[in-house]
């Protein structure tokens, strides 16, 4: 790992402006669009335990980047005509692949982007190369969509469980203890997230001492049999791991803190955690947690202009779900733009491999071998309730993980 501090302020302000260009805009001449439009489609959680972190702020995101891909380009781009589609896929796989479908189908949607929700995530793959059709994953972290499940037209933008094993769990095991439990949703992310953090814990010389998958959803919102579990164990942990995520790691996080797992000798470590949520419980409750974290809203000055607008469009800051979003939504049209045509095999050979460097993705590849996005992740903690000094920034950021070390090699079972 490397320490920084920040990018300056009038380096990113260029890395905004020019770090999306894929080529010089197409002249009018030159489109070749089916339907003479761009319809870019937002699938995700507006209903549930997901809602918060991305959900209808998502697709605000999106019409961000639409509004500044036509300012920057005015009667250069490569159309005027560029919309939205979204749908609630209420974290429901089946609903997913459905609402898929009927998006690639009958909606006319060019990209699919967001989709939290690891089982649902899987689903909308199979359908985007099915379809033959663009799909950029942002909120879902299972690292099988760049693995077993990885196809030519889907992309993983913003993260993922070896990420996030990679910074937390390391880390954690090294500083705080060897000796962990975690508790995880039984379904494809949690799944995951418990592999790769008990590989990581093993790694730095730790050990899982006891695991335990709970419901997904949980419509109880009732974790005390896991909680109350944990200190009688035998070695007794001195971790708690919650790979819980949203409204159910609030969940998590009150009831822990409510049964004072920490004066019992049982620490917190977060697997998965957005602002929104530290939001949510308010910094006293999470104060001094360590975690991986994609991207920050006060990170340095670029991010914040991005956040300031955010807000004013939204009434809240960003999590980086938010801004991944953006991101790949000005990533696709800037690749459309270069190519001057919407067909998705075009498009992905102009995105395979290219380096990027923009508001969310610094250092940022797209990984021709497996369509992993790699970029800087950050090592974050949340700040004491005495040292925030405005409502949002909670968070110092500790250490920069560089892009290269922040995701594993391209997996041998990724078969493009």
């Amino acid at each position: 790992m490397r320490r920084t501090v920040g990018v300056a302020a009038a380096s990113a302000t260029v890395l905004l402006i020019t770090g999306c260009g894929g080529g010089g805009p197409q002249s009018g001449g030159d489109q070749k669009l089916t339907g003479d439009k761009i319809v870019l489609g937002v699938l995700n959680d507006q209903s549930g335990a997901y809602s918060e972190l991305s959900g209808r702020n998502s697709v605000k995101a999106v019409e961000m980047a639409i509004a500044d891909f036509k300012a920057k380009h005015g009667d250069q781009a490569v159309t005027e005509d560029i919309t939205v589609e979204t749908a609630d896929h209420q974290n429901k796989p089946d609903v997913a692949n459905s609402k898929a479908a009927e998006m690639y189908d009958r909606k006319g949607v060019d990209l699919i982007l967001d989709v939290p929700t690891s089982s649902a995530a899987l689903k909308v793959a199979d359908v985007a190369k099915e379809k033959k059709k663009l799909y950029f994953n942002i909120g879902a972290a299972t690292t099988e969509l760049t693995g077993k499940s990885c196809n030519k037209y889907t992309f993983h933008y913003a993260y993922d469980t070896y990420m996030l094993a990679n910074g937390t769990g390391r880390v954690t095991t090294e500083q705080v203890g060897k000796n962990w439990y975690i508790l995880y949703p039984n379904y494809a992310f949690g799944q995951d997230m418990e592999k790769s953090f008990s590989a990581a814990i093993t790694a730095a010389g730790g050990q899982v001492v006891g695991k335990d998958g709970a419901p997904f959803p949980n419509t109880s919102g009732d974790y005390s049999t896991y909680l109350l579990k944990a200190p009688g164990l035998n070695p007794k942990p001195q971790v708690l791991g919650t790979m819980q995520a949203g409204a159910e790691l609030v969940n998590v996080v009150k009831q822990y803190n409510e049964f004072k797992l920490r004066d019992k000798g049982v620490g917190l470590a977060v697997g998965l955690m957005f602002i929104t949520d530290i939001h949510s419980l308010t910094p006293a409750a999470l104060a001094g947690t360590t975690y991986t974290d994609a991207w920050y809203w006060n990170f340095d000055q670029t991010n914040r202009e991005f956040a300031d607008r955010f807000q004013k469009e939204t009434g809240t800051r960003p999590s980086f779900a938010h801004a991944a979003n953006y991101s790949a939504a000005m990533q696709y049209l800037e690749a459309v733009q270069a190519a001057g045509t919407d067909d998705a095999d075009t498009v992905v050979k102009g995105l395979e491999g290219k380096e990027v460097n923009d508001v969310f993705l610094r250092n940022g590849k797209i990984r021709a071998e497996d369509h992993r996005v790699i970029h800087d992740a950050y090592l974050a903690q949340v700040k004491p309730q005495a040292e925030v000094t405005e409502p949002w920034d909670y968070v110092k950021v500790l250490e920069t993980i560089p892009a290269a070390e922040a995701f594993a090699a391209p997996s041998p079972d990724c078969k493009l």
